[in-house]
């Protein structure tokens, strides 16, 4: 893809390379240094601007030979990180620069905050940038990656970026050759394999991950492939992917073809389901709001996508439709009308579709319905096309009615020819209206004076009967053309007034979906009245309070805007085709309803706003209900050990004395942590909690942690927290946390067996388990003990109000982190306590961002 100049500049901006990988560890740094020395053995001016090896020799290897640009370095946190030199890259100039980790987060002190705003820099300069990034880092994917592994990705890169990248190259890996990659100890240290391999690195994992970033290059590849047919004017559908398109009425079909396309999408592996419905630009005579919405619904619920196309042209819209979104198949029902409907009004939707659908396969799905339909219907303006075919009728069928009866003239009267005509004329005015019907019914009396009445071939009357039977003829051939109009009429005014009540009470029901009510309502707008895009404005300012845009808008000159009032704050503008009189009062219900949406939204808002104080008094009253106990023990032992002491009546020895003066400290202890804690929950419901979050390590907290329990001699066994890295954490709260959740674990722990403490390195997160051997857990119970007040099989008040562990589940996620439960194999209950990790640089791609070559 050629790229534009540079603003200013007249230099031409460089070409991105990303090399995009399925999961850290596939090698994407090493075909990434492997089409480097590619390129300078053929003589380009190749540089390395940042590289991550993280100690692979392989990776390492493949440096050697390649011009390295030295690194910058910046102090944060009182410690040395270092970063790409952009300034030095851009000094040295070369034509192609390798920058691992497009996602990365710089250390603050550079220009930029991201890397790949480093890289968009270098390519404005005209430098070539070949760059590396995983899948789990695309900004789109960010919720779904966290899903699936359970781990937040904390650095991301927006998939433009990516996208517009003039090559993307996918590196890949089955799960499990990069499982067995990483237990030879290839991608990890060995340390760290078995905690990786039972977390991240999971079989679902991998496949899940996997899968994300094939479909994401497909759908990159297909972007690449329409714009080329684009570019070169090709029309013709590429059969690349099955791509079914149903075509849905509203009709009781519906849910029939849907499940047919489902069937046939499902056939092949990756095939698409498309449902479209083609609204007409008279906006509310159309299908049933209700029926549509029941199959959409049933769309989604089988992966396919539902859309709505504007066009007075049925077929034409559907196989535009189709085109543009490069589909193979196109399912239609076959028409529910009936035989005389179709020998009157000619071919119908389905069968022009096949006729113009050239490259696209087209499936006329039978069912139930039909040839049910009613005779040609009278409640819709008639189109142009069909208004042409009634003149055209009115001048033909009555020379074809005088062909006929001329042959059996001998057989039949005058009577039985004027009715024959008749008849003609009155089928003329069912397919093109009054007009045709006159014209018809001038031409009928002409021939039928002229061939039938004496004497023929004359237009002159032998009898005055004649004349009068010609004039009743003409007569009633009028009348009855004008009532079939005048019925077809009340017939479009009576469909229109049933399908505004339809609309309308589709509204009701939008209005009752609480927060998706303003976009239901909008959409609803846009399609109902054929518009391109309803926008709903603050009239203070102009701001867009509301959107929405059909998906592929009609690029007409001169689009008409038509506003409504939505209250006494708010305008609801719809962009498009000029509206008729007689949509506005449609209209009006509509920005009615809207109103009352966006007013119940700004009341959501209020009631959110002042939900946080309710729960902040609702907790206070229950602290204040459930700490009198708590607070009075602790508070008459103290007291009453001070007062004994002080009294003047009964001499103590000093053992007493002791024992006395231990019992108040205890009791003050105890009243310290209950206080301690009942402030820091109210700081957290208040969100009024401040935090220092700093580096800390965890075998400098849990010695404190266990200076802090009511028996500092407990049997609490650490194990490998040296070996982990530090977190990002507040190092007072973390060590209330550990110490809650140790003294929780004690209190349940089976006797003689100690709680172990592990600490362990996964991906950009350090887990920390807190391991009992008790009765452990239900698995429905598991949300219950973070809950203030909640003492699972313990009844006895002596033991607390049970604040410990909601309270350590509220600081650790105030930190970052998060407090979960765990079966411990083989019986008992493991505490994990997961806290952003602290690595060399601080934010850098969490796992592994430089990769190993893919050999196994």
């Amino acid at each position: 893809m050629a790229r534009d100049l540079t603003p200013g500049t007249g230099i031409r901006n460089g070409r991105l390379r990303v090399y995009l990988g399925s999961a850290p560890g596939v090698g994407k740094t090493f075909r990434m240094l492997d089409e480097a020395r590619r390129r300078q053995e053929r003589g380009a001016d190749v540089v390395v601007g940042y590289i991550e090896c993280h100690g692979r020799r392989h990776t390492e290897a493949m440096l050697e030979g390649l011009e390295v640009l030295p690194r910058s370095h910046r102090s944060y946190r009182d410690a040395e990180f270092e970063e790409m030199d952009l300034d030095a890259v851009l000094a040295r100039r070369p034509s192609v620069v390798l920058v691992d980790e497009l996602a990365h987060t710089n250390i603050p002190g550079g220009r930029h905050a991201k890397r790949w705003q480093d890289v968009e820099e270098l390519l404005a300069a005209g430098i070539d940038v070949i760059t590396t990034v995983n899948i789990q880092h695309l900004e789109s994917l960010n919720d779904v990656v966290q899903k699936i592994t359970g781990i937040p990705q904390r650095e991301t890169v927006p998939d433009e970026v990516v996208r517009r990248a003039d090559q993307i190259e996918l590196v890949d890996m089955a799960p499990q050759a990069l499982r067995r990659r990483m237990a030879h100890g290839n991608v990890y240290k060995a340390e760290k394999v078995d905690a990786a391999l039972s977390n991240y690195f999971r079989i679902g994992n991998l496949t899940a991950l996997r899968e994300l970033a094939l479909l994401w290059v497909a759908g990159r590849v297909d972007e690449g492939l329409r714009d080329y047919r684009a570019s070169h004017n090709i029309d013709r559908v590429w059969e690349t992917r099955e791509r079914v398109v149903v075509a849905l009425t509203g009709g009781p079909e519906g849910e029939t073809l849907i499940r047919r396309a489902a069937r046939i999408a499902d056939r092949t592996a990756g095939g698409d389901l498309l449902a479209v419905h083609v609204s007409r630009s008279d906006g509310l005579a159309g299908a049933s709001s209700g029926a549509l919405a029941q199959q959409r619904l049933l769309v989604e619920t089988l992966g396919g996508s539902y859309h709505v196309v504007v066009g007075d042209d049925v077929p034409t819209a559907l196989l535009t439709f189709a085109r543009a979104h490069d589909a193979t198949q196109l399912v239609l029902g076959t028409s529910r009308r009936g035989r005389i409907n179709r020998f009157l009004t000619g071919p119908g939707t389905g069968q022009t579709t096949v006729d113009d659908s050239e490259d696209i396969d087209v499936h006329m799905v039978t069912h139930e319905f039909t040839g049910r339909g009613r005779l040609p219907s009278l409640g819709r303006r008639h189109s142009r096309r069909r208004t042409i075919a009634g003149y055209l009728a009115g001048f033909v069928v009555p020379w074809l009615l005088t062909v006929v009866l001329s042959q059996a003239h001998e057989s039949i009267n005058l009577t039985t020819d004027a009715l024959i005509f008749q008849l003609g004329v009155v089928i003329v005015a069912l397919l093109g209206g009054a007009m045709s019907a006159l014209v018809a019914s001038f031409i009928a009396s002409v021939l039928l004076n002229y061939y039938f009445i004496p004497p023929v071939h004359s237009l002159t009357i032998g009898e005055t009967n004649n004349i009068v039977a010609l004039v009743v003829f003409a007569a009633i051939a009028l009348a009855v053309s004008t009532v079939v109009d005048h019925a077809g009429r009340l017939t479009t005014r009576a469909a229109r007034a049933t399908a505004e009540a339809e609309t309308l009470s589709t509204l009701a029901g939008s209005v009752l979906r609480g927060a998706d009510a303003l976009p239901a309502l909008l959409e609803k707008s846009r399609t109902a009245f054929g518009m391109d895009s309803v926008a709903l404005l603050s009239r203070s300012g102009g701001e867009v309070l509301a959107h929405c845009q059909a998906e592929h808008p009609a690029a007409e000159p001169g689009e008409e805007t038509t506003e409504v009032p939505v209250g006494a704050d708010a305008v609801l503008v719809l962009v498009g085709r000029r509206l008729p009189a007689s949509d506005q009062r449609v209209l009006t219900a509509f920005a009615a309803h809207v109103g009352a949406a966006l007013e119940r939204e700004r009341l959501a808002v209020a009631a959110a706003e002042v939900e946080p104080i309710k729960a902040a008094d609702r907790m206070r009253t229950a602290l204040l209900a459930a700490v009198s106990h708590d607070l009075r023990t602790p508070l008459a032992a103290a007291r009453a050990s001070v007062g004994s002491l002080r009294s003047p009546d009964v001499e103590f020895s000093s053992e007493d004395q002791a024992e006395l003066l231990a019992t108040a400290d205890e009791s003050l202890v105890k009243l310290t942590r209950l206080v301690d804690n009942l402030l820091d929950m109210s700081r957290l419901q208040a969100g009024a909690l401040t935090l220092h979050l700093t580096e800390t390590h965890l075998d400098e907290i849990l010695p404190r942690a266990l200076d802090s329990l009511p028996d500092p001699y407990a049997p609490v066994q650490p194990l490998d927290l040296d070996t982990a890295p530090p977190v990002l954490a507040d190092p007072p709260l973390l060590e209330r946390v550990l110490a809650n959740v140790i003294t929780n674990a004690l209190r349940y722990n089976a006797p003689g067996a100690p709680v172990l403490v592990t600490a362990s390195h996964h991906a950009d997160q350090v887990e920390i388990r807190v391991i009992d051997r008790g009765p452990g857990i239900a698995p429905e119970d598991r949300d219950r003990v973070f809950l203030p007040f909640q003492r699972l099989g313990d009844t006895d008040n002596t033991t607390g109000v049970g604040l410990g562990l909601a309270l350590s589940r509220g600081l650790a996620e105030a930190m970052g982190g998060s407090l979960e439960v765990e079966d411990t194999p083989g019986g008992g209950t493991t505490m994990l306590l997961t806290l952003p990790a602290v690595t060399e640089p601080a934010v850098t791609e969490p796992a592994v961002p430089g990769e190993e070559p893919p050999h196994e």
